[in-house]
């Protein structure tokens, strides 16, 4: 009984003895004798020798001993050492005239450990000296083993419910039950911020009236009428797409899942949710990409297609030019002059329009060269001039006179001030006239430590960027335009051309004057442009009159024209209509320079180079290549290999004699 683990409580003195109960009627001895026998608890008395003096029909039980094995014999005996030992250090006080009520585990020989409620009253008649101690005890182990089973399931319940509130409390999910009625009963941290709203305002409200947007209210609670009805569920257990209502009216897209859990004969709805704003957004940019990838290959298969229809265009445009230029030079009369003059000015309208377009279309990597920004702004305007006609939009250019180069990827930054003059062209479809663009250049003088720039401004009359989307037109795939009229790669794509060039492409602020929009590019400038463009002299030969070339093309037509004016220039020239007379001719004759169209039938320029560099080697480093099919790779290919130089067609007397002048130089 000192076990730490065991309770005890003392009370007294109050030795029992008959003066001790006045309140209670004597009972006759039999009586006394029959209620001892019958109860239902342990009651035994123990004398100051710690002996036996009686023990009731459940005492004797409970030790599992015949009366004549308990009667009279020692505490030790009956019930044990440990007990006795127990037992010891509370006799004098109980003999001293205390009561002790104490509950705990003892452990008997015979029974194991055993839960006990006694209490131990000291008895003394006559209320002289205690002689005797009344125990009275109860076997509560079955109880206590329950109640401690009962404690552990609780503890483990308490448990698994913190750890349940710990997981709905920090699940990245919007959790949110109802009950049958469609009430919010639970509405966890995540569901707070999904939905803008605290979970005490929310808690007893009918979740349609607070979660569903209103134009699915009725759905909602149709659906909870026939599940009140006890119509199968359509919806638990499933994953689905649908919207919901935030705090501000604004509406968002979901992903969800409903079960039904049934607890204490109440039924109750749960609903996972996943804001899916983003994946729906990740979803519309990658199918923009998708629709701009199609555009792509779209724009290249025509791109190919026109290549071809450039290619049979750029002989009779080269012809045109040629043969204008030497009608202009033998004219005599001055009105005839004129009118051949603006015929070779329209026939290099042409070639320029073809050639930028192919050099928009060629895929090739970043060259940087000095470019002259006035020559790319007259190229892409001369290319949208009949587009910007029939649309009733004046151009006006006010271009710089003088402007010095940029170094700089012509064909890039071509693309990038075409991009510009079409958005001006799209701003202004649609609204009201008058409509107008205006296209500046000029020169950016140096200013804090930076070195001087050209720049380009380009401004229309349309409807302007509203000041909100000011920050956003840059984005890829980021377009004002209507449905059709646009990919958003265009003004992405030209400001990234602008940075890798080191420059600067952006909307201006505030807006013109007379409404629209204005975009100012400047890039930085690598010296002063070099005038290639001038008219060569007839009595200045650019070669020695001696220098011999030989001009192969299967295009009779275009190879007189190039015979003409290499001969009006100076040089001695021959020519062939196929690579095979080409290289009868090297055999009987010598030549300084060849000029080859590079496809031709049978034989084209590759193969004709290939067997000059077999037969003469010196020679096959002196072939320029004219042609129209600047968008091949393999005709990449080969001019790279060869390092032999090109001229597209159409080309100008100046282009033509130039290469070969740079050829005989070498």
């Amino acid at each position: 009984m000192n076990d730490p683990s065991r309770e005890h409580r003392w009370s007294g003195p109050e030795p029992f003895g008959p003066d001790h109960v006045p309140s209670l009627p004597s009972l006759e001895p039999a009586l006394m004798q029959a209620l001892l026998e019958h109860i239902t608890a342990r009651v035994a008395v123990i004398d100051r020798e710690h002996r036996f003096v009686y023990a009731n029909r459940e005492a004797l039980a409970f030790y599992g001993r015949p009366p004549e094995q308990v009667i009279g014999r020692h505490l030790a005996d009956v019930a044990g050492p440990a007990v006795h030992a127990s037992y010891l250090p509370f006799a004098e006080r109980l003999f001293g005239g205390e009561t002790l009520r104490w509950r705990g585990w003892v452990d008997y020989p015979d029974h194991g450990r055993v839960y006990l409620h006694e209490t131990m009253v000291p008895f003394a008649p006559d209320g002289g000296v205690v002689e005797a101690v009344v125990v009275y005890g109860r076997d509560h182990t079955a109880l206590k083993l329950r109640e401690d089973e009962l404690a552990v399931q609780l503890q483990r319940l308490h448990a698994s419910e913190a750890l349940k509130s710990a997981i709905v409390d920090h699940a990245l999910a919007a959790l949110v039950s109802t009950d049958a009625e469609g009430n919010i009963v639970e509405f966890n941290p995540s569901a707070e911020a999904m939905f803008v709203r605290r979970r005490a305002d929310v808690i007893g409200q009918p979740v349609s009236e607070v979660l569903i947007p209103e134009r699915f209210r009725a759905a909602h609670r149709e659906g909870m009428i026939r599940l009140a009805a006890g119509a199968a569920p359509r919806a638990l257990g499933n994953r689905m797409e649908l919207h919901a209502l935030r705090s501000d009216g604004t509406e968002f897209p979901i992903e969800m899942v409903l079960w039904r859990t049934d607890a204490g004969g109440a039924v109750f709805y749960t609903a996972s949710m996943v804001d899916t704003t983003e994946r729906h957004h990740t979803a519309q940019q990658v199918g923009r990409q998708r629709e701009a990838l199609r555009q792509s290959e779209k724009l290249s298969a025509m791109g190919s297609l026109l290549a071809g229809v450039a290619h049979e265009l750029n002989n009779p445009l080269a012809i045109v030019m040629g043969r204008a230029s030497l009608l202009e030079e033998k004219c005599e009369d001055a009105d005839l002059r004129a009118d051949v003059l603006r015929i070779r000015e329209a026939a290099e309208r042409c070639g320029r329009i073809v050639r930028t377009f192919l050099n928009m279309a060629r895929n090739r990597p970043a060259l940087r060269v000095a470019v002259d920004m006035n020559e790319l702004v007259r190229a892409a305007a001369d290319m949208l001039l009949y587009s910007f006609r029939t649309h009733g939009i004046e151009l006006d250019l006010s271009l710089a006179p003088s402007l010095p180069s940029i170094n700089a990827d012509g064909d890039q930054v071509g693309q990038v001030v075409l991009n510009l003059l079409v958005n001006a062209q799209q701003a202004m479809s649609g609204t009201a006239g008058p409509h107008a663009i205006r296209v500046a250049t000029g020169v950016e003088h140096r200013r804090q430590g930076r070195e001087p720039r050209v720049w380009l401004r380009v401004a229309d009359t349309g409807t302007g960027v509203p000041a909100e989307l000011r920050s956003r037109i840059f984005e890829p795939f980021f377009t004002t335009k209507g449905e059709g009229m646009g990919t958003g790669l265009g003004l992405a794509v030209s400001r990234a051309v602008v940075l890798e060039h080191g420059g600067d492409l952006n909307l201006e602020h505030p807006a013109p004057p007379d409404g629209g929009a204005s975009f100012r590019m400047s890039l930085p400038i690598s010296g002063m442009a070099i005038d290639e463009t001038g008219p060569v002299p007839l009595d200045a030969p650019d070669a020695p009159m001696l220098s011999r070339v030989l001009v192969v093309d299967d295009e009779p037509e275009l190879a007189s024209l190039m015979r003409d004016l290499l001969e009006q220039a100076g040089y001695e020239v021959a020519t062939a209509e196929s690579g095979a007379l080409a290289l009868a001719l090297l055999d009987e004759a010598r030549f300084d320079a060849i000029v080859s169209d590079l496809r031709m039938p049978d034989m084209d320029g590759a193969g004709l180079w290939r067997e000059v560099l077999d037969r003469h080697p010196l020679l096959a480093q002196r072939m320029l290549f004219v042609t129209g099919d600047t968008l091949s790779p393999d005709a990449r290919d080969f001019l790279r290999t060869a390092r032999c130089g090109a001229l597209d067609k159409p080309f100008s007397k100046a282009g033509l004699l130039a290469g070969v002048k740079a050829l005989l130089a070498e």
